[in-house]
């Protein structure tokens, strides 16, 4: 859980250093094509992401065996590979989130805001609104990106989960992030 909050902050302030240090003039000019600097930060926001899961699996599993050590009982372990590969997919999927809104606003505070309003106000909003309209219970698998997301820590995920998942991250992710990319490319450095 930790994880989740904290790397999309790593991911938003990979990109919006550029902004708020003022150093994107010097990036840029030894490094003319922004598309570079963006694919590399994107590339080692990425590695990071699947490294810290990496490193929280085997935290886990020096900590389940510690603890079945000290109280005596039993270790078990019951996440197959496959759920870890979900788990992992989940996470970097929230570093995405904050990757996007990171080139979309350009800015660490509106960036961070932003992923705060993602991941912890707007999931509130839809959860209310489906709890007491009927007609948005059935539509909000489809709207509600963290709710896909979050389907993924589920035990069986399902093809329509799948599809949920596919449709909500490209209207919250994907889209977002390509008009945040052309805007990068294009606008002046200042």
């Amino acid at each position: 859980m930790p994880l989740s909050v904290v790397l999309p902050i790593i991911a938003v302030m990979s990109v919006t250093g550029e902004y708020s240090q003022r150093t994107g003039l010097t990036t840029y000019t030894l490094v003319p094509w922004r598309g570079r600097v963006i694919g590399a930060k994107l590339l080692v926001t990425l590695a990071i992401g699947v490294a810290a899961m990496f490193l929280a699996l085997a935290l886990g599993a020096v900590g389940n065996l510690l603890g079945s050590t000290i109280t005596g009982l039993d270790a078990t372990w019951d996440v197959s590979l496959v759920e870890f590969g979900r788990i992992v997919l989940a996470n970097v999927l929230g570093m995405l989130m904050g990757f996007m809104l990171a080139v979309v606003l350009r800015s660490t505070p509106a960036a961070l805001v932003g992923y705060l309003v993602y991941s912890f106000v707007l999931p509130i909003a839809f959860g209310t609104l489906a709890a007491f309209q009927g007609w948005f219970a059935d539509l909000q698998p489809w709207v509600d990106v963290q709710y896909a997301i979050t389907g993924l820590f589920s035990d069986v995920v399902t093809a329509e989960h799948w599809q949920q998942l596919g449709v909500t991250t490209l209207v919250w992710l994907w889209i977002p992030l390509g008009l945040g990319l052309r805007r990068v490319l294009r606008a002046e450095v200042k």
